[in-house]
């Protein structure tokens, strides 16, 4: 196996381990192929990317920032490159995004959800945290979750059908919007890649689909 690019994921971003050792010129090669390769499971969620592993140069930055770009259809909305900061950049840079969308009438609720524990919001909420099994939130606007959600969440209480939950690692037990309600499978796929999805109701039903630049364009506030 081809160990010379390696694409690690987290609920923010993607962070590329280079070969040190490698001649520059493969290795752009090797990036091409790697992400041409993981195109269908990487998706075209917005993202932000570092690169950790050798020394580039700025002007190699962006050439590696191109190859991925054009050989996949991910939305690589930031470029980090300092390990130190990555994983702080990583979450501010989407968080500050999906903030935007709640901030002139919405609520923040900062911590952890543990099971037992339901919280109930006249207005959209951002959920600065987790949202775990057990664990339910109900809003009467949107539902956004900047970590994983695995418990319960009704978004649109009192039947606002335009309302949605989105969240960084989405694998709820069941969703709500309006009177609609929709249930996970007992046992997700195995194969599933962890990247923000937003829930939506649409003609009677609730879809979940990647986040991505026409989600955002139909997003209705």
């Amino acid at each position: 196996m081809d160990n010379s690019v390696i694409i690690k994921g987290n609920n923010h971003g993607i962070t590329v381990v280079l070969d040190a050792a490698l001649e520059y010129d493969k290795l752009k090669t090797a990036v091409e192929e790697k992400f041409k390769d993981s195109s269908k499971f990487l998706g075209s969620a917005p993202v932000v990317l570092g690169f950790e592993g050798r020394a580039l140069l700025p002007q190699q930055e962006k050439e590696l920032l191109d190859i991925i770009t054009e050989s996949c259809e991910l939305n690589v909305v930031c470029l980090v490159d300092t390990n130190e900061e990555r994983e702080k950049m990583y979450e501010k840079t989407l968080s500050e995004r999906l903030m935007d969308i709640s901030a002139a009438s919405g609520m923040f609720y900062k911590g952890n959800l543990r099971s037992g524990q339901a919280l109930t919001f006249e207005s959209s909420v951002i959920i600065l945290g987790d949202v775990n099994p057990g664990a339910s939130v109900t809003s009467k606007g949107n539902i956004i979750v900047l970590g994983a959600l695995k418990g319960q969440a009704f978004a649109g209480f009192g039947g606002n059908t335009n309302a949605f939950v989105l969240a960084f690692d989405m694998a709820p037990t069941q969703i709500r919007i309006s009177d609609t309600i929709a249930r996970s499978p007992d046992e997700p796929s195995k194969d599933e890649v962890k990247e923000a999805k937003i829930a939506f109701l649409e003609d009677g039903n609730i879809y979940m689909e990647p986040l991505n630049k026409k989600v955002w364009n139909d997003i209705r506030l």
